[in-house]
């Protein structure tokens, strides 16, 4: 008989807890928008922040597709000719560089 009665003592508390807690969020959720008009000692927004937009955004498209590209895929020739480019560039940059660094080296 103790136990009973303890039980039901305890048990319309624990339920309570449970309750407040699983309906906190949806709660606190309608107070999302209060802060915007709270002074900012009280937790609102800063005096510097920026204006909420009147609309919302709208969400990026995700399975949209990009359109087709307008540039053609380089041939064989054209990309063999592109290497050969870089390939004396790079050549033309190192030689330049070393003969910088020839002429500033200091004469011992």
């Amino acid at each position: 008989m103790m136990v009973l009665s303890q039980l039901q003592r305890v048990l319309p508390r624990r339920v309570l807890a449970v309750v407040l807690l699983l309906s906190s969020p949806a709660i606190l959720s309608g107070c999302a928008n209060v802060g915007d008009h709270l002074p900012t000692a009280a937790g609102g927004l800063p005096e510097g922040a920026p204006a909420r937009q009147a609309t919302p955004t709208a969400y990026p498209a995700v399975n949209d597709l990009p359109p087709p590209r307008e540039s053609q895929v380089l041939t064989y020739e054209e990309q063999k000719k592109l290497e050969e480019d870089l390939i004396a560039a790079r050549t033309r940059a190192a030689a330049t560089a070393k003969s910088a660094a020839t002429s500033n080296a200091p004469s011992q």
